[in-house]
């Protein structure tokens, strides 16, 4: 028996979100298909980031026990035969027996795109969150500033988290525009339920003025979701990559 490492990119679209739901598609339901058209194995894939209904990724990690004599480095070409079109395996890798994605120490990586023009772009449809009229992205930035480091995120996640610590560490956040595009990249230690479309959402809002920059403190210490902005739309936002730290 070996375990195998698979980096997964996904178009979200189509899917119910990574983890098995009963009769909804899933990332998860149809990695555990694929492995087992290829194996004949019925085995359950574990991944590091449980995304969300039309949440996409480039680089979300899953694992698995085999005990195929594929080599490790093989599957990634072995089961993109028998994905769909919108899953895609980049790479994969043996890992000790012991590896599970979601217990070691990681820093992940989050793109949101928002698409700030009048009207919206049928074609960037799935991808962007269409945000009308002027945003003071400098305002937006200097927002950012007071969640990079580490805080009790309680304010800016989802009320029925199961998470047992709202304690989270953003190391990074990147605001850049692009065109019509606005990119918010963010980095942590881990992320809670909702966490990055809250963020998200809330620095849209002080770019429309409806919050001061300095306010996204007082956010935090009320540790109150009702205090934070809204929850942005989840087709804005794709895992990036996973780092594992040694």
């Amino acid at each position: 028996m070996k375990r195998i490492k698979l980096v997964v990119a996904y178009d979200g679209t189509n899917y119910c979100g990574w983890q098995i739901q009963p009769n909804e598609p899933t990332i998860e339901n149809e990695l555990d298909k694929a492995i087992y058209e290829l194996t004949k194995e019925k085995v359950h894939v574990t991944g590091a980031s449980r995304t969300d209904t039309g949440v996409h990724a480039l680089g979300n990690v899953a694992v698995f026990d085999t005990e195929s004599s594929i080599p490790g480095e093989r599957f990634s070409y072995a089961l993109n035969r028998f994905l769909p079109e919108d899953i895609a395996v980049q790479s994969s890798c043996e890992v000790a027996p012991d590896f599970h994605p979601r217990h070691c120490e990681t820093r992940k990586t989050y793109r949101y795109r928002i698409l700030n023009t009048e009207f919206p772009v049928p074609q960037k449809r799935n991808y962007t969150w269409n945000v009308k009229g002027k945003l003071d992205i400098e305002a937006m930035k200097e927002a950012a500033k007071y969640i990079v480091g580490e805080h009790d995120f309680k304010s800016f996640c989802c009320v029925r988290t199961q998470a047992e610590s709202t304690v989270r560490t953003i190391y990074d956040i990147q605001l850049k525009r692009h065109n019509d595009e606005i990119y918010l990249d963010i980095m942590g230690n881990g992320f809670l339920y909702n966490m990055v479309r809250i963020i998200t959402g809330t620095l849209v809002q002080v770019g429309k003025g409806k919050y001061k920059p300095d306010y996204i403190k007082e956010m935090l210490s009320a540790c109150d979701r009702t205090e934070a902005g809204q929850t942005a739309p989840p087709q804005g936002l794709t895992l990036m990559n996973i780092e594992y730290v040694e």
